[in-house]
């Protein structure tokens, strides 16, 4: 089933408060719109990926991957940093982002691959919730 945007009566209630005046400026949006907090007590991903060697598409899967896991309110946000100098050619890192510190989960490089998703989605999960069963992911 797929969702209209004009199915929510609280999005149609919305609809015109959020739109552009485009007579005078397209990029001025009119609407009571606030930015979202990115300082939070909830963990955080961070992907980064080396663009030169054309991994962006590798770094969208793993990540779509891990944010059906680790759906909000777990995880407070999910970002790609994509990379373009030779000091990080070859770079594909995964970080997750706690409030105490910041933890490298994996690293192409150092593991010697990309991330075996099974892999990554245990290193997170006994990160972010130590105690959450990953159901198939969590039999050998």
């Amino acid at each position: 089933m797929s969702l209209n945007p004009s199915d929510c009566s609280a999005c149609e209630e919305n609809k015109n408060q959020g739109q552009a005046d485009q007579s005078t400026d397209p990029v001025v949006i009119a609407g009571p719109f606030v930015p979202p907090s990115l300082t939070t007590e909830k963990p955080a991903l961070v992907i980064e990926f080396c663009t030169r060697c054309r991994w962006l598409h590798r770094a969208t899967w793993t990540l779509t991957e891990v944010l059906l896991t680790f759906q909000p309110p777990t995880l407070a946000s999910a970002s790609l940093v994509p990379l373009d100098s030779t000091e990080t050619n070859g770079r594909f890192r995964v970080w997750v982002v706690l409030p105490e510190e910041t933890v490298l989960v994996w690293d192409r490089k150092t593991e010697g691959d990309f991330p075996v998703l099974k892999v990554l989605k245990q290193r997170i999960r006994d990160r972010i919730e130590p105690n959450r069963s990953l159901g198939h992911s969590d039999k050998s």
